[in-house]
């Protein structure tokens, strides 16, 4: 069912989308573990968990209420969630430190205090995995510190395996393993590409996999020079793959939606706005309604709601005459 626009202001505060992460953040703003603990056990979705995870973590001061928790815990099975958490804040910390420039633009006392937080990541990451292996939640944090604490594309790959060994199609650890592949962490546009296809062959019928095909088309297309990105969409089978990735996943009758359809509808709204499908576009802009996730849109543009909201204008009046004309797609 496609959100009701309620402002043209686009609102990035997934807790109004998913109610459900709103009790959890509400339980870690009074430091009710008790509550947060309940609210992780009814979530049986690894999409669900993770943006579970991340609303806990971006709650300014909740690292007090985790360290009591852990203590409370010991070293026990009870103690792998507050440590997995504790270690998602590290890395939230660590990266908003960083920022989302490239290296040669972060002073290296920004790296020092950046690589800090990833390495009390990588402790309290390491002793909930010593306590459960199976924790899909502490693999896909790991594949983030590997990345930033450079460990290689080797280790990463064994941490990715991990990680869908217990969660198959791992939407979230996809995304992240892309990024590592990338030619901006030492990878190769080859390597981005035949990942992004092993993810889509493998995907189920309405999984997400199909979404990494989109990601990675993003990923090449941002990396172009400004003057042939225009070109870069006009590749043989390029636009063909982003509407078959969205057949395939989230226009699929077997998908099912959850706390991730506002990241994935976004890859989807500004990868053919860019492609110029904007009809196409204009159906997950439809289903968005007032929400939108952050990404893609602020690595791609400057004044990233600006962008967005001239897009989705841009994709309205497309589907517009689409439909006028009889070749608004369905």
């Amino acid at each position: 069912m496609p959100s009701v626009a309620t402002s043209s202001v686009p609102a990035y505060d997934l807790c109004r989308a998913v109610p459900g992460l709103g009790r959890l953040r509400a339980a870690a703003q009074t430091g009710d573990w008790v509550a947060i603990r309940a609210g992780f056990a009814e979530l049986t979705e690894q999409n669900d968990v993770v943006a579970a995870a991340r609303t806990v973590a971006e709650v300014p001061r909740v690292a007090a209420m985790l360290n009591a928790a852990i203590t409370a815990a010991g070293y026990t099975p009870e103690g792998v969630l507050p440590r997995v958490l504790l270690a998602y804040n590290h890395i939230r910390l660590g990266w908003i430190v960083r920022t989302g420039y490239r290296a040669e633009h972060v002073s290296a006392s920004k790296f020092a205090r950046f690589h800090e937080h990833l390495v009390q990541a990588e402790r309290l990451l390491a002793d909930a995995l010593d306590l459960d292996q199976d924790s899909a939640l502490a693999w896909y944090l790991s594949l983030m510190t590997a990345r930033g604490l450079q460990l290689g594309q080797a280790e990463a790959r064994r941490r990715y395996d991990r990680v869908v060994a217990v969660s198959p199609g791992h939407y979230y650890a996809q995304s992240q393993l892309l990024q590592q592949l990338c030619p901006k962490w030492s990878g190769s546009w080859e390597a981005v590409h035949a990942f992004a296809e092993e993810c889509r062959r493998t995907a189920a019928p309405g999984g997400l996999g199909a979404v990494i095909t989109v990601e990675a088309h993003l990923e090449h297309w941002m990396d172009t020079g400004r003057g042939l990105r225009f070109v870069y969409w006009r590749r043989p089978g390029v636009r063909g793959s982003l509407i078959a990735a969205a057949e395939a996943s989230v226009l699929h009758p077997a998908y099912q939606p959850d706390a991730s359809r506002i990241a994935v509808h976004s890859v989807f709204a500004a990868a053919f706005s860019v492609a110029g499908l904007r009809s196409r576009a204009f159906r997950h802009f439809e289903e968005l309604g007032e929400f939108s996730d952050r990404q893609p849109w602020e690595s791609m543009y400057a004044l990233a709601a600006a962008e967005r909201l001239h897009h989705r204008a841009a994709a309205r009046r497309a589907a517009r005459w689409a439909d006028i004309l009889g070749r608004r797609p369905h």
